[in-house]
Parts: C-alpha cells; structure tokens; sequence
C-alpha cells in the first residue's frame, strides 16, 4: 500500500513516493526555491530521505536570463520521475522517526525519533554520514530544531520536556519541565529570539537567552556591550565606536556592568544558570583604539555573583557563599564584610551598596559595616538612581518602588506586564519602559502613559523630548516623546504656578486624564481655563464655586438637570438671585414661591398665585395663598373645590361674614350639617416680612488664586488694547494725532509744542510729577495698599504658618532627648536604634512620656480659651528662636543621687526592688545632655555600674530560686554565688557576696576555693566580729587545701558573666555585648533582647552613646 503527499502552489509541484506516512521539513520550501536543491523526508519507519529538488525548481522557475536552461518540451509534468530524487539516506535510529531539520547555514541535520534519541548528521554533495547523538530523553522525541543564531539544538518530548542540547558537546545545557503535558512540536520566530512549542493543553512561548543588554553611561557616553566587544556611544554626535574586544570562552551573555569613570575601568558580571558558578571580569578600557580592530586587553576574571565600584580604585563582590569581598585594581581581596543574608547587591554611592533579599532592599554601609535603611520591595531586579543620587527607583517583575538617598519610600507603582528599564529624566521624573509601552512615574505616585512601543526598547537616557535606547539587537535608537504631561503635573506638584500657566495657554493639554487629574488634586479652577467643553466647564465650575462661570455654561447646555444642579449650588451660596433663574428655567414652580417667600418679595409671590391659577394648579394656587396670607382667596379656591364647610369655617373664623352667609346659603339644611365655629379660634396670618431682601447673601472676600488674578490680568490687558485702538476724537481731539512730513521733521499743518507745553527742562526731562520738594510730617502712616507693593487684589493675606518650636528642636539637636521633648517619638526611636540599638521601646515608654511632660510650660491667658505654651530653652542666652534646643530637666547629678538610693536596696536585701531601680537608671542615662568630656565619661561609668549591679543581682535572685535536692543543684548554687565575687560593686556588697560564697563553699567541703575567698575578704577589712569568724574559717580551710568536688570556676583565668546563662565567657572566647549597657553574652544569643536593659539586640553594630553635641563635632 502507498501513501502520496502532495504539495500544492499554484500548480502541483512535486510527487514522493514512500512505503509509509512521512512529514517534511520546515524549511522544504525554502530550500527548494532559494537554490539549496535539497530537502529532508522522516517517516514512522528508521531512515530519514535527503531528497534533491534541483528538478522541481527547474521545472516551476521562469526561465530568463541567468535563470536555469529551457525545460525540455518531453519533460514529464507531473507524474514523471525527475521533480525529487532521494540524495542520501540516514540510517541509525532505531525506532520511527518522528522529525528532522536542516541547519539554517551549516550541512547539518538533527532529527528525533522515537527511541528516545536526538541525532546530530553532516553531509556533503556525495555522502551523509552520523555526527553524534543526544540521549537524556525518556520517552518519543517528538520534534527538534537548530537554534537559528547559537550552536543549540533544541528537542521536545513525550517525556513533558523540553531540552536544550550544546551542539558541540552534545550535552544538555537546558531543561524546562510541565508536570501534566507532553510535548508534540516545535518552531522558532523566524526574527525574534522567542521559540513556541505545543503540548497536550495548548502552547508555550519561551526564549532562551537574556535580551537585556548591559550597559552603563557616564555623563554623555554609553558603554554597551554587543557581540562580544563593548563599544562607546557619544550621546550628542551619535558616534558609536568599539573600544575593545572582550575575553572569549564564555557562551552566556554579560549580565551587567559597572564603570568606574576615574580609573575608565569596567566590571562585566556573567550569569550562568547554576548561579553558583557566575563569573566577572575587571577590564581597563584603553585609551588609544583603532575602532575597526580594538585591541582585546588581557581581563581579570574571578568567581562572583555581581561585582560593583565602591570607590575610585575599590570595587565589591558578592562570592558563591554571599559573602562580600572589597577588592583593589588588581583583583586582589583587601577586606571582607559580613552582611545579612543577601543573594544580590547593587550600587549605591561611594562606600555604600544595596542589598536585596527575597523581600526587601537594605542600604549598606561598607566602611562602617552598619545598616542606614531598608525597605520592603520582594524580587528587585534592576537599580536605577538619578543623576543626583538624591532619588532611586527599585525595579522588580511588576513593581517600581521610588525612594529618597535614605531608602525611605516614596511611592509605589504596580504593572500588569513586565518592567523592562527606566531612566531619571533632568526634571526628577523616572521614565520607564514596559514591554508595549514608555510611561513616566512622579515621586508623589502619579504616573502615566507618554507613548506606545512596537518592540521592548531599554532605556539609557532621558533629555528633554528624546529618549536614547538600545533595542533587543543592542542597537541605539532615539526615540521622540511628548513630556508637556508630566511638565505639567510636576510643576502643579511643586507649585511652580507660572509655568504650569504657560502650559495652559499654550501646551496642547487635552483628554479627560488632565482634567481628571487636576479634580483630583484640588485644582479644578486651572482645568477652567483651557477646557472647552461647556458640559465639562459646567462640573469644574460648580467643584470650585464658580456661579459665574456655570451660569454661562448651563445657558450654553440650558439643560434642565444642569439648571436643577445649579440651583443647589447657588442655593448653597446664598446667590438667590441665580437660583430664581434655574427655578425659571426648570419651572420649578413649588420652590420658586418659597424662595420669594423667605426673600420677603411679596408681589413675586401674587404672580405665582396668579400663574398657579392659569395653570389651574389648584394646590399650588393654595398654597401661594397661605404664603401671602390672603384669606378670601383661600375661601375662594375651597369654594372652587366644593369643600363648603372649610370654606365656611376659613371665612367665618377670619371675620368674613358676608362671605360666611353666603356659603351658609348654599347647605341644605336637611342633607347638610353647618359645622360649628371655635369661638376660641385664632387668626393664622403669616408675619409680614421686615424687609424685602434683594441682593445675594453677602461672601468673605479672599484672595484670588495664581491662575485667577493671571487670567483676568491677561483679560484686562487684552481689554486695555482694545480701548486704546477703538479710541477716536472726544477729548483726546486732535492732538492724537501727530503729522510727521516727507523729512521727518514736524509738521507745519498744526501748532507745535514748545518746550514749555512739554512741562520739562530740557532735552530729556520727562514727565515733570513736582513732588520731590513736597514736605511732608515725619509722623504720617499709611498702610500698604493695592498700589503699594501689596498685594494686588488689596486684600488680606494672612500670614504662612511658622515652624513649631518642636520642629525646630529636632531639626537642631540629633540627641534622642530633644525629639522626645517635641514630642517626635518616631524619630527618637529611630536615633536610640542606631546610636545604641534599642529595638524594644515598650519599657521607655512612661520615660518618654515623663520627658516629653517637662519640655513645656502651660499659663493660662482668657477664662475659658485654652492655656498658653512656653518652650524653655536650654540655650536662650546666646541662641533665638530658630536655635534654640529643649531644656532637659533631668540632670546627671539626679541620677547620682538616685544611684545612692539604689545602694541602699542593695544593702537591706531588697534585691528585686534594687534591680528594676538600677534599670531605670540605666534607661535613664540616654536621655541626659551634658556639656563636656568628663560628663560624659561619668554618664558611660553610671552605666557600667547599673549593668554590674543588674547581673549580680539577677544572678542572685535566680540563685536562690534554684532547687537543692541534688549535688549538681548545689554545686550550680556554688558556682553562682562565685561568679557574683566576680561584678564589680561596692565594697560592702562585695564583703557580703564574698561571705556568702565563703560559707557555701566550706559547706560543699571545696576548702582550696573557700579559703581564697576567705583572703579576699580579710583583704577588703571587714568588721571586727566578722574578720574573727573568716580567720577562724581560714584556718580551718588550711588544714585541708583541696576541693572535694570540681566546679566550672577558674577564679585565675578572667572572664565575664554571660548575662543570660549566667556562665563565664573567658578572656580569648567569641563574646557578643549589648551596644547600650555593655552586657557580655555567648555567640549563639546574637540578635536577641538584652536581659539587662530589656530593650537593645545583643551584637547589634551602633555608633556609641550620644548624650552632647561635642559628640557630633
């Protein structure tokens, strides 16, 4: 049986015969009619065909000059033999194959079957032989293809796998997975670098290589790399030259690039997919190049994740173990730094980095080894900082994340497709790119679209209209965009009036998102003046109170809903004069006679009852008439209605009694019943009004807004021009006009002016005023008026708000006290944190609150207002306002005196009492300020006591908390009393630890040990009575110099007490301190809460102790 495959264009082209169902390449036609003469068949059986198709081309091409010869006349057309012959046939799988591609340039073919196999073959014009084989697939190779630019073959698989093979190692380099799909085919974009590959529930689109191209500019140069050389690109002459060739060997592609501009040195980063094993190269860019053959300097290349410039000649890595190495020009390590755990780190100035963890970016101090700021942006991928290095644009898949120098967030912007690049424009405005468009992002958070993309560009530069780029073939490109948009609403933002003035009369600033915008943000009045639109000057002006301005739009619309919006509007104003008009026009009859009605405009209201009546508007005419008070009416109308008894009861209770007997004359005395009058009713006459009230209610007079006071001063200008043209004869008379003859000179039609009708002098004399020897008093005093350099509406301005006194403390003083006494708590905190790590404020809160208490006096001024403030100045004689610092009332001498009190605990036993004293005392000891070096140096030796007394004190308390049943029990009680020898405290504390330690000791028969602390006792002279007892001790210690049992103690080896296990650390052992009181501590106990202070992290690296400003000098 026969399978036949026809191929069909306009005619049919070709016949293959075959003894099974078979596919062709993808490049058959092409190959066919570009010349190649050859093409491949793979059927389910083991071979693949190379078939030649010289014959068919020959047989569909026209002949013509320098085509092929003239096809025989006895050529079979189509059932003949010669259109395909089979070239070559390839024999090595073992099971159907399932597909086969030519190479796109090279004699090559790759094919896939189903043994699993992917198979790599050469040929020539005689033969077709088998190059290798790529084994990794488990299951049919469904589909495989050349890479169309790299030596890459990639191969698709029932296995639910796509792999990507190195054609000269013919290893795997590549492996992409789905858990639920097999793959079935394959093809490639035929110009981008973007692959698609169906599987059972649909398609994928993958690429394999980073398109992103790394560059890096300085001042008006762009540094790239493109195909491995990095070229240079002048921004202002477009010149694009290549300055060297890089060092080959690496298949990736640069991943990114440092420059350092005073040693014109490059660091190049080259990721691999095993991150591990990335690599850099330090490259010195030469000075001299031939740019059509650069020189390729020798580079020096070393292991790391990234490397950037962190000084002239210094440069950071981030190594395989995320630790970072500063290294020199030379490549050689200088210094290693420990951080937090980071797996990427970017520029950020000189002696500073960024590092990015999983969830958020922290600014590094490289030299100091501390952190200054982080924040939370998950997965930032691309660090951008403005020329100023003043803001920074954090660049993940779909977030942007805008910050200042101190990595405080600004704003943060969410995309649904992915951020390409971005770059700061000279205004402070970022401008990125996402994969279709160019957008721009304020500080503030607005954000906006400037221009569609056809292709995903990367920015380099922003200025003015142009913005310079690299495409994905890294080549430099200029693009125009429109930046009026982001002008204006930055110039908005920072009240920049006049020029967002000039854009307004002559910026084309259409589209809703303006006039959205500046609703938004308050300035609806601006929208007014270039909005045309009579339906969108309508709302504008009612958002901004403008009457007059929605009065002439709503009669441009004369729409009723805008007439009823208007009207509550005015009504709001008190303008009753314009809500009578939108009552009019809306005939909004009901509401109109109130308004007249509490206007006092009572002939306005006779005409709406006669209205109402013509209207035969029975309840609006009743009405009217209880407005106006016009009883005969409301008798007449209740007549009209056939409501005789209140008729009769209206008529007859207002004394009307004509009218009363006639409607009495109308009741049938057998079917109708009179009603009965009150003769206790009164008359129910509205009061008449006082005083007809005719004009609007009156308004506070304001200032008029920038825009305001710009436009009607262009009004009246333009008005001024107006008059001055239109003006003719009247009084001005002949003299307007002034005749000039043929020579210049005067005319003679007319009598000339002499000097003296000049009014001057002389030549140049001018206007001749005459009041510079006016004498005016001394004593006069007028206030500024509109034509004195006020303001020029001549209306009152209050004054700017000052700074507040608190303000002005923090911005003076970086001492935590000050801004606790403004009240400024988050910046207290922030100033504690760094200077002595405080990270738990829970305990310094009735201490904050105790100081802030003291920073202000309260008197009281007027009964019943609120009292008045006083700021007391610790500074006042020398310093004013402006200046001046807090006044602290807490002095260093009180918390001397408030040590003695502690001693006292200490001495009567009250160890719990004594301990949270010496606490507060030491929390206390940030918030002095004192004035000289040896203030500050008995401030740090008050702390060094606190945290003393606290340890020995606590490690008593848990002492005696301790169970004795067993041995270890009491030699752990031992051990403790024996480490409390050890703090340094006062001498008569000391006899008492020392006496204790003496007792237990002798008790556990360790006699060596009892008796040194016996001598230490006798040493610091005790009592009479008690030295007796010790000696008598001593002796009989002596008699047996040795420890029945053996202790953690080496009371000749020094150490310090671990202030949480209360163990010895000794002298050579890691130790971690609390930077606030100095507290010891074991490694492992790194990062958690001093047990002393309860309020700093353990280990945590602070600049010291602050508590006077010669700190800071």
């Amino acid at each position: 049986m026969y399978q036949v495959l026809w191929i069909f264009m306009q005619t049919n082209i070709c016949q293959l015969w075959s003894s099974s169902f078979f596919f062709l390449s993808q490049l058959f036609l092409q190959r066919v009619f570009s010349g190649k003469g050859s093409y491949v068949r793979k059927s389910l059986c083991y071979i693949v065909n190379v078939y030649t198709g010289l014959g068919l081309r020959k047989k569909n091409v026209a002949p013509g000059p320098g085509g092929v010869e003239h096809r025989p006349d006895n050529t079979p057309d189509l059932f003949g033999t010669s259109d395909a012959v089979v070239k070559h046939v390839l024999e090595g799988h073992d099971r159907g194959v399932n597909w086969a591609a030519f190479h796109p340039s090279m004699p090559l073919i790759v094919s896939g079957a189903d043994d699993r196999q992917v198979k790599l073959w050469r040929m020539n014009e005689s033969k077709a032989w088998e190059v290798d084989t790529c084994r990794g697939h488990y299951n049919n190779v469904s589909c495989c293809l050349f890479h169309p630019r790299q030596e890459l073959i990639l191969s698709n698989s029932e296995d639910k796998s796509i792999r990507v093979w190195d054609m000269s190692k013919r290893t795997a380099v590549q492996t992409f997975r789905r858990d639920h799909d097999r793959f079935w085919v394959m093809a490639a974009h035929p110009s981008l670098n973007i692959f698609a590959a169906g599987h059972d529930s649909g398609m994928v689109i993958f690429k394999l290589e980073r398109e992103r191209p790394a560059y890096a500019t300085n001042g008006n140069i762009l540094y790239y790399v493109k195909e491995r050389y990095l070229r240079q690109l002048d921004f202002n002459s477009s010149k694009d030259v290549a300055v060297m060739q890089l060092r080959s060997g690496s298949k990736h592609p640069v991943y990114s690039m440092s420059h350092n501009p005073a040693e014109n040195a490059v660091l190049l980063t080259t990721r691999t997919p095993n991150v591990e094993n990335s690599t850099y190269d330090l490259y010195a860019i030469p000075k001299d190049t031939d740019s059509s053959s650069p020189d390729a300097p020798e580079g020096k290349r070393s292991s790391g994740l990234r490397a950037v410039w962190v000084a002239r000649n210094r440069f950071a890595v981030l190594d395989r173990t995320h630790t970072i190495l500063i290294k020199n020009l030379k490549n050689e390590i200088t210094k290693k730094v420990q951080v937090p755990n980071c797996d990427d780190v970017f520029y950020a100035g000189t002696g500073m980095l960024l590092l990015r963890d999983a969830d958020s970016m922290t600014l590094f101090d490289v030299q100091q080894k501390r952190t200054l700021g982080t924040v939370r942006v998950s997965k930032v991928k691309y660090v951008i900082w403005s020329n100023d290095m003043s803001h920074v644009a954090l660049l993940s898949k779909h977030v942007i994340a805008i910050c200042n120098r101190k990595l405080e967030s600004l704003c943060t912007i969410h995309e649904n497709v992915r951020v390409k690049s971005g770059a700061w424009d000279e205004s402070g405005v970022f401008i990125y790119t996402t994969s279709n468009h160019i957008k721009y992002a304020i500080t503030n958070g607005d954000y906006g679209i400037i221009r569609t993309l056809d292709l995903p560009i990367y920015i380099t530069r922003v200025k003015g209209s142009s913005v310079y780029c690299l495409d994905r073939d890294c080549r430099p490109r200029v693009l125009s965009i429109d930046p009026t948009e982001y002008r204006f609403k930055l110039a908005l933002i920072n009240r920049k009036y006049d020029e967002v003035l000039h854009m307004v009369r002559n910026a084309k600033l259409v589209g809703q998102s303006i006039i959205a915008y500046l609703q938004k943000k308050g300035y609806p009045e601006v929208a007014l003046h270039f909005v045309k639109d009579e339906k969108t000057r309508f709302g504008l002006a009612l958002e901004c109170g403008n009457i007059e301005v929605a009065l002439e739009a709503a009669k441009a619309l004369d729409d009723k809903s805008c007439w009823n919006r208007l009207g509550e509007m005015a009504l709001l104003q008190g303008n009753h004069q314009v809500v009578e008009m939108a009552y009019q026009r809306t005939k909004n009859f009901d509401k109109l006679s109130f308004l007249y009605l509490i206007t006092g405009n009572l002939d306005k209201l006779r005409k709406m009852m006669k209205i109402a009546e013509i209207r035969k508007d029975t309840s609006g005419h009743y009405q009217n008439a209880l407005f106006l008070g016009d009883v005969a009416e409301r008798t007449k109308i209740l007549r009209a209605c056939g409501q005789k008894s209140l008729a009769y009861l209206t008529a007859a209770t207002h004394g009307l009694e004509e009218e009363a007997d006639a409607i009495r004359e109308t009741f049938d005395p057998e079917k109708d019943k009179l009603p009965e009058v009150d003769s206790s009713a009164k008359l129910m006459a509205p009061p008449p009004p006082c005083l007809q009230w005719e004009t609007n209610w009156p308004l506070l007079t304001v200032t008029k807004g920038f825009f305001e006071s710009a436009m009607t001063q262009k009004g009246k200008a333009l008005a001024a021009e107006h008059e001055i043209e239109d003006v003719a004869g009247g009084a001005w008379g002949d003299d307007a006009e002034l005749i000039i003859d043929d020579d210049g000179g005067w005319g003679t039609t007319g009598e000339g002016l002499d000097e003296e009708g000049l009014g001057g002098d002389g030549e140049d004399a001018g206007w001749d005023v005459g009041d510079e020897d006016l004498e005016l008093p001394a004593d006069l005093d007028v206030g500024p008026g509109p034509a004195m350099g006020g303001d020029e509406e001549g209306y009152f301005v209050p004054p700017n708000k000052g700074v507040s006194q608190g303000q002005v403390w923090c911005n003076n003083s970086q001492l935590p006290v000050d801004h606790i006494l403004a009240g400024s708590f988050e910046t207290a905190f922030r100033l504690l944190h760094d200077q002595v790590g405080v990270v738990d404020f829970s305990t310094y809160q009735n201490l904050f609150m105790l100081t802030m208490a003291r920073a202000r006096t309260a008197y009281i001024g007027v009964p019943s207002l609120p009292n008045l403030f006083g700021y007391p100045h610790r500074n006042w004689k020398e310093s004013g306002a402006r200046a001046g610092m807090a006044a602290v009332g807490l002095k260093l001498n009180d918390l001397v005196q408030r040590l003695q009190q502690c001693y006292q605990l200490t001495t009567g036993g009250k160890f719990q009492e004594a301990a949270e004293r010496f606490r507060s005392l030491l929390l206390s000891v940030p918030l002095l300020v004192v004035e000289n070096k040896q203030e500050i140096s008995e401030a740090q030796q008050l702390l060094a006591i606190c945290k003393e007394y606290i340890i020995g004190l606590s490690m008593e308390i848990s002492r005696k908390e301790q169970p004795k049943a067993t041995l270890d029990n009491q030699k752990r009680i031992c051990e403790m009393a024996a480490y409390f020898t050890h703090t340094q405290l006062q001498p008569i504390h000391l006899i008492l630890t020392l006496r204790t330690a003496l007792n237990l000791f002798f008790k556990l028969k360790n006699f060596k040990t009892a008796a040194s602390f016996a001598r230490r006792l006798l040493e610091l002279g005790p009592k009479p009575e008690v030295a007796q007892q010790t000696r008598k001790i001593l002796q009989a210690c002596e008699k047996n110099l040795t420890d029945t049992h053996e202790l953690e103690y080496d009371q000749h080896n020094p150490f310090d007490i671990c202030a949480s296990t209360y163990k010895p650390i000794y002298r050579g052992k890691p130790v971690e301190k609390c930077p606030l009181c100095g507290a010891c501590y074991q490694p492992q106990l790194k990062g958690s809460v001093c047990t002393i202070c309860k309020v700093s992290e353990v280990g945590k690296d602070c600049i010291g102790l602050r508590i006077s400003q010669i700190q800071f000098r």
